[in-house]
């Protein structure tokens, strides 16, 4: 087929090689296509719970009416936020869920690698998967559960630890009431619950570590801590830190959950976060709830924690070969 040149000087591509690509995608979307069904029901989910509710964001920004809706709604602008940090609730509510995330991080976070690390040591096979199974099964406990142990072991009345407390001549603390208690209990818990799942990427990461190394440690005379400390740890770092940043982006949020069951009217003052006050803002029992100032203030957790992300990752970048993008 001859094709004549264009006034630009271009040749356009032969109709036949146009067609034989496209039959090339249409031939490979064919032959995979139940990856792509099994692809389907997620995309839908991210699509319908994930994308789709976040044009209602508009309603923060607006004095939102559930009859009027959306389009009837008057429009506001920034007022919501603007009442929300001049609340002078605002700052109790922002040393709340401070506190409570950088426990978590603190205490929360090497645990998991630290197990991982210790795992990885055991050289019974049984012993090493009945602890990674014990580890793992907390993560599959609802928290109505788990909120439920920790009231049954620290009962004043009946509980393990008080009826212990009193044995050695101390008086029952009633754990629950104490505002003090709190953040410890909540990150206890917390650490408890989800460990043994935490643990099973740094596991995956140590799986893939090339067995040469350790042959060679061996060969040159070093100790199982010093194979950890100088093989097995280093060759995590990378995970490590693209692990802290998927962390960091959570800072600002804590198992609601957890908190709504934990809490009460006497721990309000170290229980009461940015997510709890949302909640109540959101779902009031009383009168009409308040869904604009509760989209506004929880747009702005959103907005913190994306800047949260965004500067660990440059401080990554700039600090070690690990980033998000």
């Amino acid at each position: 087929m001859e094709i004549k040149q264009t006034q630009a000087g271009i040749k356009p591509r032969p109709q036949a090689v146009v067609f034989s690509a496209r039959q090339r995608l249409l031939r490979q979307l064919w032959n995979t296509k139940l990856l792509y069904l099994l692809l389907l029901p997620g995309l839908l989910h991210l699509i319908l719970f994930k994308l789709a509710p976040l044009f209602g964001l508009v309603i923060a920004f607006q004095d939102y009416n559930t009859f009027q809706g959306i389009r009837g709604s008057s429009w506001v602008g920034l007022d919501n936020f603007i009442t929300f940090i001049r609340d002078p609730y605002f700052l109790v509510l922002l040393k709340n869920t401070l506190l409570l995330a950088i426990y978590n991080l603190v205490f929360g976070f090497p645990v998991p690698i630290l197990f991982a690390l210790f795992l990885n040591e055991v050289r019974n096979m049984f012993v090493k998967r009945f602890a990674q199974s014990l580890s793992f099964f907390p993560y599959f406990i609802s928290s109505a559960v788990t909120v439920s142990i920790v009231y049954t072991f620290l009962s004043p009345q009946t509980g393990l630890v008080n009826r212990l407390m009193e044995f050695l001549g101390m008086q029952p603390v009633f754990f629950m009431a104490e505002p003090g208690w709190f953040r410890t209990l909540y990150v206890s818990l917390n650490i408890w619950h989800s460990f043994g799942y935490g643990s099973i990427i740094y596991l995956a990461a140590i799986a893939g570590i090339d067995p040469s190394q350790y042959e060679a440690a061996e060969i040159d005379g070093a100790t199982r801590w010093q194979k950890m400390f100088f093989i097995t740890l280093p060759s995590l770092s990378n995970i490590i830190v693209t692990m802290f940043i998927l962390n960091i982006g959570s800072f600002l949020s804590v198992d609601l959950d957890k908190v709504l069951l934990m809490y009460n009217p006497s721990v309000y003052e170290t229980a009461d976060v940015i997510q709890s006050f949302v909640y109540r803002q959101a779902f009031a029992s009383q009168g009409f709830p308040n869904y604009s100032f509760g989209a506004a203030v929880g747009l702005f957790q959103s907005l913190v924690a994306m800047l949260l992300v965004v500067s660990a990752n440059k401080v990554s970048k700039k600090y070690s070969e690990s980033r998000l993008f």
